[in-house]
């Protein structure tokens, strides 16, 4: 199980973030350079130990709305071979594990990998900033949908009045700057 770590990273997850999430296609600023904060997400384990993943969701107070994206993460101690040159966020020295590699976790395998699992039902999701502790407000409506498709992960988040997700439908929650909490649709499967 992955042991999350009470050190620091140099440069942050939000200041890679600021600079990478403007070159990508799904954002939705108005060209001013993002203003961050981190406001909600949850990780799941690597049954090899190799990669930590994390789905975070950050709020970019910027423009006159936030907008809350949902960031999923790899974070490698080498670079990974074989994936388009933009799915690298940035390298950071952590703490106590050294040199990171941080990739958006669309196009990390072991990432897209875990999460199809937990679409399946066959992953726990934990809490974003505790070491080996299941996170119940992560919610998979019809696990084991996921056999046998492709997954949609929701870029730009939009808050829900329904709990209930459509079958194969993962929701979970964030807060918004202001305090206040949402719910949404983080991540789908989709027929290939």
């Amino acid at each position: 199980m992955a042991t999350i770590h009470d050190t620091t990273l140099t440069p942050s997850k939000l200041e890679l973030l600021t600079g990478w999430l403007p070159r990508q296609s799904w954002y939705a600023g108005s060209g001013e350079t993002p203003e961050l904060v981190k406001a909600g997400g949850f990780r799941l384990d690597d049954p090899e130990g190799e990669v930590g993943i994390e789905f975070m969701v950050v709020a970019d107070t910027a423009g006159q709305d936030p907008v809350a994206y949902l960031v999923p993460l790899g974070y490698r101690g080498a670079a990974l071979e074989g994936v388009p040159g933009e799915a690298l966020i940035g390298t950071s020295d952590h703490g106590v594990l050294g040199t990171r590699w941080i990739y958006d976790g669309a196009h990390d395998p072991v990432v897209r990998a875990r999460l199809r699992a937990l679409l399946r039902g066959e992953a726990k999701p934990q809490q974003q900033n505790v070491s080996d502790a299941p996170d119940p407000t992560v919610i998979v409506h019809g696990a084991g949908a996921g056999q046998g498709v492709d997954v949609r992960i929701n870029r730009v988040l939009r808050a829900t009045e329904a709990e209930q997700g459509a079958p194969g439908s993962l929701v979970a929650g964030w807060t918004w700057p202001d305090g206040t909490a949402a719910r949404g649709e983080m991540a789908a499967v989709t027929p290939r």
